[in-house]
């Protein structure tokens, strides 16, 4: 039933207003609302009470700018909850699903009232009204310039060292966090993880999905919750569940949301401090309404066509180049601005240096498949609040031709999978030959040299969230999904992983001692490859996820670090890698003009600025590089960026210890990684030949003279 028109806000009525910005600001002693709908016949503000629960008033909003609807309502104030009802046709065949039955949220609420639930009155075909249970906006009366200053590390490139970690599951289980601050914003800002970061010499935590998000329909009833956050519904609202101030919270109301809001700052705050830039994973390339089948929450109520990509010749269905079932238009304005405000809003407000774009080949489709120059990496590149924050592509999406790496434009950095796939077949014992290890190593020079771009932007893994961890990629040969709920369907099926003689837990000491040294040689190789190093939180504790590669559901021990069962060597030893690239930087930011893939001119011993060589000190030829058989190669380093002396790196990923010839001179070895904490167990300097463990690399220093 339509409430009653009741009185206006203070009795006053709603004025035509401004069409900027969009969503609600309050000003001149009320409140302006702006809403983006081209296509929509008619616009209604609907007025709740505190709880959002009852609907008390409903306004139209006559005015219209272009594709904007807007009104200012004079009286009103912060902490006004309110809703959507969009007028026009229900016509899916045409693209169109209004259904004014359905009360909307804000698509730049700042503030989000209400806990989903998984209900049929929230489809757009139910012809009931389902004001009482759908999620609302809450008005925020906060500046996005003025909050701060924010002092920004702002590290050199060659600096970076990126943490990949998850709010809640970097501290969820720590035993020296009082149980109020595990798992949360001021728990990851506290002193004992502020600590273990700068014990590691991170240079910047990339934080998975903060924006507030919902779970999927089908996790439900298998009792399980989007642990990832991939699922936008709030693009400038953080998680509240992050948050200690949430959780201590009696009640649900603004000021537990104003303590949110203020517990993430801090959180920002204390790492900045601490000399570490915060960058954000976001989500912009489909919302959290899925496909054609799924609830009308905001976006698709308030103009369909205006916000989705829609198949020419379908417009009932979703062009799906996510997955998710839809997939957000970023051609038209409307996306495209609200992508921008939400960027900005966590840079100004929040204090964000950098952000990692989740499936970033969407944002670059236009009409006719990806762009390098499309609308939105223009619009970033001239914007005056984003221009200097760092963009991160995630290089790919599952669209035809959705596979991009290196072609983002000059300025950004792309998650390197070139990089993951060789160095895990290179050392665990799949089909790699030594030219494609050579490129991986030196910066991937044939996929990001060009354009001005250096071999910072190539951000070099062997593990992220997505897939084994690192102690999972050498303990499984198969994924082990089953707790998922989808029998083990779900997740990559190609993982190019070991099980080192036995699959899963195992107490056959050759075994362990086999893992343990290639997760050295794996972390050794993305600290010391040109490009920027990137490590997902667990891999130097020794996290198992007990061979499951898709852990987006396993809000629990699955996904949760177990600090008490932490790996001591391997952290020390991570740690002792971050020195050696601080203090030696064996491969600089500089491309390098040695010939990487086919000999090099002059006697074997030449020193050029990079050079290759093979066990016996030899050069490889065209033969030799690509000879699958062979597991060994030398990378001398004529002119180091940071050592006055040559480097050298010997790798060998074979099953027996090799010699390798050394070059002339004297040799110290830095690392060791058949060593639990890689320090070499002999320090006299090296002549003439030296033997290189199974499976093992080592880092070594000419001395001088």
């Amino acid at each position: 039933m339509r409430p009653s028109p009741g009185p206006d806000v203070d009795g006053a009525r709603l004025q035509p207003g401004r069409p900027w910005p969009l969503g609600a600001q309050v000003r001149d002693g009320g409140v302006n609302f702006a809403v983006h709908a081209p296509h929509a016949r008619a616009l209604e503000l609907c007025l709740f009470d505190e709880t959002g629960s009852q609907e008390r008033q409903r306004l139209a909003l006559h005015a219209r700018s272009g594709a904007t609807w807007h009104g200012f309502l004079p009286g009103a104030q912060a902490g006004l909850v309110y809703g959507l009802r969009a007028h026009g046709p229900w016509d899916p065949a045409s693209g169109h699903r209004f259904a004014p039955h359905k009360v909307l949220l804000d698509p730049w609420a700042r503030e989000i009232v209400g806990e989903f639930q998984w209900q049929p009155e929230h489809q757009g075909d139910d012809p009931r009204d389902n004001a009482a249970t759908a999620l609302k906006a809450r008005v925020v009366d906060e500046p996005t310039d003025g909050i701060g200053p924010w002092h920004h590390p702002r590290h050199a490139s060659e600096d970076l060292l990126v943490y990949e970690v998850h709010v809640k599951g970097f501290t969820q289980r720590h035993p020296r966090l009082p149980p109020a601050l595990q798992g949360t914003y001021a728990g990851l800002a506290s002193d004992e993880a502020l600590a273990h970061l700068r014990s590691l010499g991170v240079t910047v935590v990339s934080l998975l999905p903060v924006h507030q998000h919902l779970d999927e329909r089908h996790l439900q009833p298998l009792g399980l919750r989007n642990y990832w956050g991939y699922n936008t519904i709030g693009y400038f609202c953080p998680e509240p569940l992050y948050a200690a101030a949430w959780r201590a919270a009696s009640g649900h109301d603004a000021a537990a949301a104003a303590g949110v809001r203020a517990e993430f700052r801090e959180m920002v705050r204390r790492l900045h401090a601490a000399g570490i830039e915060v960058w954000l994973d976001v989500v912009y390339n489909h919302t959290a309404e899925s496909d054609e089948h799924g609830p009308t929450l905001s976006w698709r109520g308030l103009d369909n066509r205006a916000w989705y990509r829609l198949p020419h010749a379908n417009p009932a269905g979703y062009d799906n180049y996510t997955g998710c079932g839809n997939t957000l238009d970023i051609r038209q304005a409307g996306p495209l601005r609200l992508v921008l405000d939400s960027l900005r809003h966590w840079v100004q407000a929040y204090g964000v240096d950098g952000f990692r774009f989740d499936l970033a080949a969407v944002l670059g489709r236009g009409d006719h498949g990806f762009e390098r120059h499309a609308p939105f990496f223009q619009a970033l590149a001239q914007d005056p609040v984003l221009a200097g924050t760092r963009l991160v592509a995630e290089p790919w999406d599952v669209g035809p031709g959705g596979y991009r790496l290196g072609q983002f434009p000059s300025g950004w950095m792309e998650w390197n999978d070139r990089f993951r796939d060789t160095m895990r077949a290179f050392w665990l014992g799949h089909r790699c030959d030594r030219a494609e290890v050579a490129r991986r190593l030196s910066g991937s020079a044939d996929h990001f040299r060009h354009d001005g771009r250096s071999p910072a932007a190539s951000v070099n893994y062997v593990t992220a969230h997505d897939g084994f961890t690192l102690r999972d990629l050498v303990s499984y040969e198969h994924r082990h999904n089953e707790a998922n709920g989808e029998g083990n369907r779900d997740g990559h099926g190609h993982n190019l992983s070991t099980h080192c003689g036995h699959e899963g837990p195992s107490d056959d000491p050759a075994v362990l001692a086999r893992r343990d040294a290639l997760q050295r040689a794996l972390l050794a190789c993305v600290m010391l490859a040109q490009g920027t190093p990137m490590i997902c939180a667990g891999s130097e504790l020794g996290h198992t996820q007990g061979g499951n590669n898709n852990a987006y559901c396993q809000d629990n021990e699955v996904g949760w670090l177990d600090w008490a069962a932490a790996d001591g060597g391997l952290v020390a030893f991570l740690a002792r890698l971050a020195r050696l690239r601080r203090e030696h930087l064996p491969l600089d930011g500089r491309w390098y003009d040695g010939v990487p893939a086919g000999g090099a001119a002059g006697p074997p011993h030449t020193l050029h600025d990079l050079a290759w060589r093979q066990a016996d000190g030899s050069a490889l030829d065209e033969q030799a590089w690509h000879d699958l058989s062979r597991h060994d190669l030398a990378v001398l380093i004529g002119e180091p960026g940071r050592s006055e002396e040559p480097m050298l790196l010997l790798l060998n990923a074979s099953r027996d210890s090799l010699a390798f010839a050394l070059p002339p001179g004297c040799w110290q070895v830095l690392l060791d990684t058949r060593a639990v904490d890689g320090a070499p167990a002999r320090a006299e300097p090296r002549q003439g030949a030296l033997l290189v463990g199974a499976g093992s690399l080592l880092v070594l220093e000419r001395l001088p003279g």
